[in-house]
């Protein structure tokens, strides 16, 4: 059973994100899904450690859709070797998540949000150095 103040802040919240996205630039639309999927982790961590296991799997589930959902956002086409390696990040992210959801290690989830954390700070770094 949801509470009216948590369904309050989630229409808030559905909203206020729906308006970042509407203007957002490429850059920004990938450092809100960032953010997103870092909550998401801490979520997921936070059910290893709780022991919730259904919970645990919808919330892993939803951070391998969000990584898989950059990924398929990369420009393959171009050859580019950064493109390349963010491809094969984000392929390792998501086989670590599915080991954390199988062995409910809650290092792997931290591992994972190591990796994403400094990968954010870098398309953040982008954002403030072109705007």
């Amino acid at each position: 059973m949801t509470t009216p103040n948590y369904e309050a802040y989630r229409s808030y919240h559905a909203v206020n994100l729906g308006a970042q996205t509407a203007q957002a630039s490429p850059v920004q639309l990938v450092l809100i899904l960032m953010d997103g999927l870092l909550e998401e982790l801490a979520r997921a961590r936070a059910h290893i450690a709780a022991r919730r296991y259904e919970l645990k799997a919808r919330s892993l589930d939803r951070c391998i859709d969000i990584i898989n959902g950059l990924s398929s956002a990369l420009d393959d086409d171009s050859g580019s070797e950064v493109v390349g390696n963010l491809a094969r990040l984000y392929d390792y992210c998501a086989e670590r998540l599915y080991q954390a959801g199988a062995n409910l290690d809650a290092a792997l989830v931290d591992e994972v949000s190591g990796l994403l954390t400094t990968l954010r700070q870098g398309w953040q770094g982008v954002q403030d150095s072109h705007g």
